[in-house]
Parts: C-alpha cells; structure tokens; sequence
C-alpha cells in the first residue's frame, strides 16, 4: 500500500475529503518522524513500536571498486511489530483472509 492508497482509503472510511483525509495522514507521519528525530519512543497499542538505534561507525567497502570507506555513527529508525499485528498478519490458517479494520 502507498501512502497515496492509505490517504484513499482514510478518505473513504471517514467520509471526508481527500485532501482532509491528506492532512491527517501527513500529520501522523510528521509526528513520528519529529518524535523519533528528537529521540523518543513511538508506541501505537496493538499495532507496534517505533525508536531509534545507534549503528557504530565502520569500515565498509565500495562493491564497484573494492576500496575501503568509513561508514560513520547514525542513528537508524527501527519498528517492532507488536504480538497482536503478528497475530493478525499470520492469521489462525490458511485462507483466512484479511484481518477486519475494527480489530486493529
């Protein structure tokens, strides 16, 4: 799904307009993105956890030439999924199909 699809698809199920249901999709995001950039912990009950995790600096290699290069210190977004979206995804069998939206 894009984020074009999932501001279509909060449009639809809201009833609003798209470029209502734009602001809201955006505003989330933001919210995250600044929450993370500022190094706090993101956590949406049932569906999952966003942080950050510090990467130490290293020697990598670039695969065109084979020379060395210093990779630097940056932190990285991370999500973990919470039980209940794993629980949702992989579903109690085969064929089950997609989880209802009310369940999320």
């Amino acid at each position: 799904m894009t984020k074009a699809e999932l501001i279509e698809e909060v449009s639809r199920v809201v009833e609003m307009s798209r470029k209502d249901s734009e602001v809201i999709v955006e505003t989330i995001f933001g919210s995250v993105v600044r929450a993370l950039h500022t190094g706090e912990k993101v956590e949406i009950r049932g569906f999952g956890s966003f942080r950050t995790r510090q990467r130490q600096p290293r020697i990598g290699r670039n695969p065109k030439t084979g020379a060395r290069v210093d990779v630097p210190a940056k932190r990285i977004p991370f999500f973990k999924p919470s039980k209940e979206l794993k629980d949702l995804v992989n579903g109690p069998g085969e064929g089950a199909g997609p989880a209802p939206l009310a369940t999320l």
